[in-house]
């Protein structure tokens, strides 16, 4: 049964394909707009369109951008001998957060996984191989821990390797405030394998 007039249920629909958005939230944010003052929501909707239609792949590192190359491709404050390979924007803007790595980014958009028919044709691994005919000292492999984070991890390293190019993974294990008996048998033998001395 629709409680909702069509338009309502459209727009409670539409909202509810965006990711992370249930049932609850599509209709909370249905009725949030359109109680908001019409030239908010055109706001709204015209900066949603010019975002689409504007934002694009960096030329160089491939990460979303709104100009030709990005500002982090573009900034000489950056090392560009250094690339870390990440699989999507937010990982990019999870690892600038921090604001301790100075090198550079190449983002793949996903990651291999057979088992989805993703293949290394899909992701932005070619772009990335033509980066590498340039000045690079090292490449930091920043996948996901999952298989498919894995599995691209070690693609990457064998395609790389044979250019001499130093390749590197980032380390993983045990999270700050995690309890050992709830953490799974990888985790806790990356923890082992990637231990530092004191």
């Amino acid at each position: 049964m629709n409680y909702y007039s069509t338009q309502i249920s459209k727009l409670i629909e539409e909202l509810g394909r965006l990711p992370g958005i249930g049932a609850k939230s599509a209709q909370r944010l249905a009725f949030h707009i359109i109680n908001m003052p019409k030239e908010q929501v055109e706001h709204l909707a015209s900066t949603m369109l010019d975002a689409r239609s504007n934002v694009r792949y960096c030329k160089v590192c491939q990460t979303l951008t709104d100009k030709e190359i990005c500002p982090i491709c573009s900034s000489d404050k950056r090392n560009q001998k250094v690339i870390m390979v990440v699989e999507n924007a937010r990982d990019l803007a999870a690892y600038e957060k921090i604001g301790k790595f100075d090198g550079v980014y190449h983002v793949l958009h996903g990651a291999i996984s057979p088992m989805l028919g993703i293949g290394p044709q899909d992701i932005k691994l070619k772009e990335l191989m033509l980066r590498l005919q340039g000045d690079v000292d090292e490449v930091i492999i920043a996948t996901n821990s999952s298989l498919e984070g894995e599995a691209t991890a070690m693609y990457i390293s064998k395609l790389i390797k044979p250019a001499g190019i130093k390749v590197s993974r980032i380390a993983s294990g045990v999270p700050v405030g995690g309890d050992l008996e709830y953490i799974d048998e990888v985790t806790l033998l990356r923890a082992l394998d990637g231990r530092i001395q004191l």
